[in-house]
C-alpha cells in the first residue's frame, strides 16, 4: 500500500477547511444541509453476483428520492479542481471516458477490478428532464486509498480524474477501477456537475457538488480480491449509517450495482440537480 499524505481524508469537519468560500456559503447557509434531511438511508446489501442499491427498478434509471435534488456534499480535500491545489480540469486530456490511466506526462495506471460508472444528469425545475450538454467531472481513489495528484507516492499521477459531457438523455459513462477503503469513510465516489464542459474547463463554479455511494453487498464481494486486503478492515470499521457523509441518508446517492468480482461491476445512479 502506498503510504497517503498526512492529511488524508480525516471527515467532514475538516474536509469544509479545504472547501473553497462559495461551496462554504452554499453548505453553511442551509441549502446544502437542509437537502440532506429526509433522505432515507442506504440498507445494505448482501454479496453476490449482482448487488442492487437504490433504485426501484434495479436499472438506476428512477430517481431514488423522486424528483427532488441530490444533497450537496463536501469535495473531500483532493477535488483536483483547481479549489484547493492541482487543477485537472485546466489539463488537456482531461474530457475522457477511461480513466484507469493517467494522461498528458504522466504514464501510472491505476490497479483494481474493473468498474463502469454510469451517471444520468436530470433537473428537478424542469421535471426531471434529461440535462443534455451538462458535464460531470469525477473523481475518487485507487485500490490502495489513494488519490492521484496529492497522496505521496502519486502526486505525479492524474489518474481516475475525468470529465464527461452529458448525452440527449442526461447520460455520461467513465471506466474506471473499484476504488477502495480507507480509514475512516465508506466507499464512494466524488462528482462535480457543471453546466457545460466549457464551464468545468474555463473554471466556472458546479452546479452541484455530491459524491456517489457503493453498497456493502458489492464491496464486501470485491474487497475480497486480491490487492484490496486493507479495504477489508478499513470496510469493517465504518458503515454507511456512521460515514460522516452519508449517516444522515444515503437513499439518493447509494448506487444500483451489478455484476461480480470476476467480470467486473457496472455502477449507475441517477442524479437530479
Amino acid at each position: 500500500m502506498q503510504p497517503l499524505s498526512e492529511d488524508h481524508d480525516r471527515g467532514l469537519g475538516f474536509d469544509l477547511l479545504v472547501l473553497n468560500r462559495r461551496r462554504a456559503l452554499t453548505l453553511l447557509g442551509g441549502a446544502g444541509l437542509i437537502a440532506l434531511v429526509g433522505c432515507g438511508s442506504g440498507d445494505k446489501e448482501s454479496s453476490g453476483s449482482t448487488t442492487t442499491g437504490a433504485g426501484s427498478d434495479g436499472t438506476g434509471a428512477d430517481p431514488p428520492g423522486g424528483c427532488t435534488s441530490i444533497p450537496e456534499e463536501t469535495a473531500g480535500p483532493y477535488p483536483g479542481d483547481g479549489t484547493n491545489g492541482p487543477n485537472a480540469l485546466a489539463e488537456d486530456g482531461i474530457v475522457r471516458s477511461d480513466i484507469t490511466s493517467s494522461f498528458g506526462s504522466a504514464s501510472g495506471v491505476a490497479e483494481g477490478i474493473p468498474l463502469t460508472i454510469d451517471l444520468t444528469v436530470v433537473d428537478s425545475g424542469d421535471g426531471c428532464a434529461a440535462m443534455a450538454g451538462a458535464a460531470v467531472y469525477l473523481w475518487h481513489c485507487d485500490r490502495e486509498g489513494n488519490y492521484s495528484m496529492y497522496s505521496r507516492g502519486v502526486t505525479e499521477e492524474n489518474y481516475l480524474r475525468g470529465l464527461q459531457e452529458a448525452d440527449g438523455d442526461g447520460k455520461v459513462t467513465f471506466t474506471s477501477i473499484f476504488p477502495g477503503a480507507y480509514s475512516g469513510r465508506w466507499p464512494h465516489i466524488h462528482f462535480e456537475v457543471y453546466a457545460g464542459v466549457d464551464d468545468a474547463t474555463g473554471g466556472g463554479d458546479p452546479v452541484v457538488t455530491s459524491q456517489l455511494a457503493l453498497p456493502d453487498g458489492a464491496c464486501q464481494e470485491a474487497y475480497a480480491a486480491e490487492g484490496y486486503e486493507d479495504s477489508v478492515e478499513n470496510l469493517a470499521s465504518t458503515s454507511l449509517e456512521r460515514d460522516n457523509v452519508f449517516s444522515d441518508g444515503s437513499g439518493q446517492q447509494l448506487a444500483v450495482v451489478e455484476g461480480s468480482a470476476a467480470d467486473g461491476y457496472t455502477a449507475s445512479l441517477t442524479v437530479v440537480v
